[in-house]
């Protein structure tokens, strides 16, 4: 087996851990590119091509037969896409929308393999308690969550005491559906740890 055939595509530290606990070798590099969603398609294509691009991007670099793995996370509430807080006053803003209601999480997937291309976004409902302004500004000035769409990490105190219930990838509201990913990767025939 070549270590290090998988290039994650992203400098989140919260996909890296995902990818680390999946027993997956990587190795990390990005590109900046232009994340706007191209209007022609509907949210989830749409959200998937900016993962695409990601990928292609840090491809043209890549050794051949190296898998690119790119990401792109989005909470979405009343079909408006909310991203990530402008500062403390716009998360105080969001989470407040966000509480005692079911918002969705969309995380568009590219892998991609020499001219392979695997694409795919997942989706998991979001359900929270009801929450109180003491509560939301507690969280956004202990956990300062500046960096991530819908102001929240679920995996931070908001998702412990504040999180009803889910529907879908817990691992998706993170970042990464890391289970339907290592599927995929199978796809493109890369061994992995499991596999012997």
């Amino acid at each position: 087996m070549t270590v290090n055939r998988i290039i994650l595509a992203s400098s989140s530290p919260r996909r890296k851990q995902i990818l680390e606990w999946a027993d997956i070798p990587f190795v990390i590099h990005t590109k900046e590119i232009d994340e706007s969603f191209n209007p022609a398609l509907d949210l989830q294509a749409a959200v998937a091509d900016v993962a695409r691009r990601k990928a292609q991007a840090v491809l043209e670099a890549a050794p051949a037969g190296t898998i690119v793995l790119a990401a792109d996370t989005v909470v979405v509430l009343d079909n408006q896409v909310i991203g990530k807080p402008k500062n403390r006053e716009d998360a105080i803003e969001i989470l407040s929308r966000l509480q005692d209601r079911t918002h969705q999480v969309m995380t568009g997937v590219a892998l991609v393999k020499g001219p392979q291309e695997c694409l795919f976004s997942d989706i998991t409902e979001v359900t929270f308690h009801p929450l109180t302004q003491q509560q939301i500004c507690f969280y956004i000035d202990q956990y300062q969550p500046f960096d991530k769409a819908g102001a929240y990490a679920i995996q931070e105190w908001i998702g412990v005491v504040g999180i009803k219930h889910i529907n879908g990838d817990f691992y998706n509201v993170m970042g990464l559906p890391v289970s339907r990913i290592l599927q995929e990767i199978r796809k493109l025939q890369y061994p992995l740890a499991e596999d012997g």
